[in-house]
């Protein structure tokens, strides 16, 4: 539904899965730009092409196939930077140029709390928060530890492929059954 202030996708990687919670109430653009390349399946296929272990902490992907072919975008949407949200551990952003107005299909999940990426640093603005993860996050921590290395003059590149195989719009019914499956985790029974 268009009204819908929160809504739900489920990224299917090649590590497991990830569920996101898309805040269209913060960043209306932001998610519906995003929601037209999961409807149109354009993220199916598409790598996680950067894992970035610095200054900041992110896994990037969304915009290229296996080899580092670059996939043909929408046009670029107004970064909505100021909207409250910040680049929090957990939390998804659009990737851009160095330019404001330049996020098309690429995005980056914060694996640590990258609070730099608020400031307008690049291009005078920052990174527009637009999600966070509330299930798999030890998906995109498995991704986060893997070797990279240099591919075709591109650094931080995981050296074995990690595949978005299907990313897809999930009820929050959906969502809320992954959120608690996630969350019982094991049991044992006490000692004695």
């Amino acid at each position: 539904k268009p009204t819908e202030k929160l809504v739900f996708v489920v990224m299917a990687t090649s590590l497991g899965d990830i569920v996101l919670e898309l805040n269209r109430a913060k960043a209306p653009i932001t998610v519906d730009n995003f929601l037209a390349y999961t409807d149109s399946k354009f993220f199916d296929g598409t790598i996680y092409h950067r894992v970035v272990r610095g200054n900041i902490h992110v896994i990037q992907g969304g915009g290229l196939e296996p080899g580092l072919v670059r996939k043909k975008t929408r046009a670029p949407i107004k970064n909505e930077w100021t909207n409250g949200l910040k680049n929090a551990r957990g939390t998804i952003s659009m990737a851009r140029s160095t330019s404001p107005d330049t996020a098309t299909s690429q995005f980056f999940i914060n694996t640590a709390d990258n609070s730099m990426l608020d400031r307008p640093i690049s291009g005078g603005a920052g990174y527009a928060v637009f999600g966070r993860v509330v299930a798999g996050m030890d998906v995109v921590d498995a991704i986060q530890v893997v070797p990279t290395g240099l591919k075709k003059g591109r650094s931080d590149v995981p050296i074995e492929t990690v595949l978005l195989k299907e990313a897809r719009r999930i009820s929050p019914e959906d969502a809320r059954k992954r959120i608690e499956a996630e969350n019982k985790g094991p049991t044992t029974k006490p000692a004695g």
